[in-house]
């Protein structure tokens, strides 16, 4: 039988410290296989770029659709049975995943691996659910920054030492990542408390649990359904990173795994910085509307710098500014949670993340297509795609169009928000 902790009741410093280090473990287990993911499958298509691209959209959708379809399930079990044992199943199946895809003869493997992956990535919208549970309304934006910090600490060293492990072996990286999930796994059983107590758990039922009845939740509230676009959009806007951003920077700059590990450690430096760092003292001075439309902003202006860069150090100088849309999540998150009960927190975070999983199964394969269009001007690509070759060699399309979604993000968030002050 699984020990288990005392309730929360009241906000506890020690139990945000216990689920901020189970995000940290597995941010760097999924940050691990970053630079080498996009590359495994390129090499099953003998260096095809155009082609891996848009295989690796389609398993960037298959994972999403999982998300989309268990995240609410995972978030009506976490309201029925608590956030622990819904993290802890996360984080074997996860480690389970890794396995699989270390193991990986063809790219068929590696499908099978990102579908159980979508099935078992729960912990991060739990870990959402677990600081509501602990942390009250006026101090949730710093909390949720929190996790944004442990996020760039992820994207610090889990890219950097995938890279690393990547140059070793394409494989080993993986490896790394099952260690570090089932790590995991046993670190939440000895140590991870409960946050949601027995008298505010919800019975489960099915119309809560699935992705339409989930999303009801989210019209409950003209202002929650407003917010909830706005999820929408940066969701459906970040999906080119992961989507894009390994093939692009090889395409256009030359940069082999190690370098892309740098990179995104840079990437997960400066995001640590501001969401670790800035983000309360700003909350506190402008208010999270405020903080929200600022961060959108900049997020705006940084895709367009990583989509018009013609070299890569001007790409880097991007970075800094991107930095701070990290003060959108947080506080667009925030402002949520304060529109519905305690007994709804995990239905509100399985509906968010059911968001996600909707942005996912379109965000992959509208960028890979995107990305894959512009770059098919080449003379070298396979023929099957000569019909739909452009002119026009713009590489760099995936990431202005997301800085377009950011722009309708931003319009959607003041409008929503107008009548509520700062």
């Amino acid at each position: 039988m699984i020990p288990q902790a005392s309730a929360t009741t009241a906000p506890r410093q020690a139990a945000v410290l216990f689920i901020l280090i189970t995000v940290l473990l597995d941010m760097l287990s999924f940050g691990i296989i970053i630079p080498v993911l996009p590359n495994l499958v390129e090499e099953f298509f003998s260096g095809d770029t155009a082609q891996a691209a848009v295989l690796y959209g389609l398993m960037g959708t298959a994972w999403a659709f999982m998300q989309f379809f268990c995240s609410p399930i995972q978030g009506a079990l976490s309201d029925r049975f608590g956030r622990r044992p819904v993290v802890l199943l996360s984080n074997l199946g996860l480690g389970l995943d890794y396995i699989v895809m270390a193991l990986a003869p063809n790219v068929a493997w590696l499908v099978v691996g990102r579908v159980i992956s979508g099935m078992a990535s729960s912990s991060f919208s739990t870990a959402g659910a677990y600081i509501a549970d602990v942390t009250p309304p006026e101090q949730r934006a710093a909390a949720f920054g929190k996790i944004g910090m442990v996020f760039g600490l992820g994207f610090i060293f889990g890219p950097a030492l995938g890279g690393w492990l990547g140059a070793i072996d394409p494989r080993l990286p993986f490896w790394g990542a099952a260690a570090l999930s089932l790590m995991n796994a046993c670190y939440g059983y000895f140590v991870l408390p409960e946050s949601l107590p027995p008298d505010k758990r919800t019975p489960f039922a099915w119309k809560r649990a699935n992705p339409v009845g989930s999303l009801v939740l989210l019209r409950s509230h003209h202002e929650l359904f407003g917010l909830a676009t706005v999820a929408f959009f940066g969701y459906l806007a970040h999906a080119v990173l992961p989507s894009v951003s390994v093939l692009y920077m090889g395409y256009r700059y030359g940069w082999g795994p190690a370098s892309v590990g740098l990179m995104m450690a840079g990437v997960g430096l400066a995001a640590m910085i501001v969401q670790g760092g800035l983000i309360r003292p700003i909350t506190a001075r402008v208010g999270e509307r405020r903080t929200l439309l600022l961060g959108l902003l900049c997020g705006a202006v940084g895709f367009s710098v990583y989509g018009i860069a013609p070299e890569g150090w001007i790409f880097c100088l991007g970075i800094p500014v991107m930095a701070f849309w990290g003060l959108a999540g947080p506080s667009n998150q925030a402002l949520m949670t304060r529109l519905i009960s305690s007994s709804e927190q995990g239905q509100l975070q399985g509906a968010i993340a059911s968001i996600n999983g909707m942005t996912g199964m379109i965000g992959p394969t509208l960028f890979t297509q995107t990305f894959a269009f512009f770059i098919r001007s080449e003379p070298s690509l396979s023929p099957q795609y000569s019909a739909l070759s452009t002119s026009v060699e713009f590489p760099g399309a995936p990431f202005i169009l997301a800085s377009l979604m950011l722009l309708s993000a931003a319009v959607t968030a003041w409008r929503t928000t107008k009548a509520g002050g700062p």
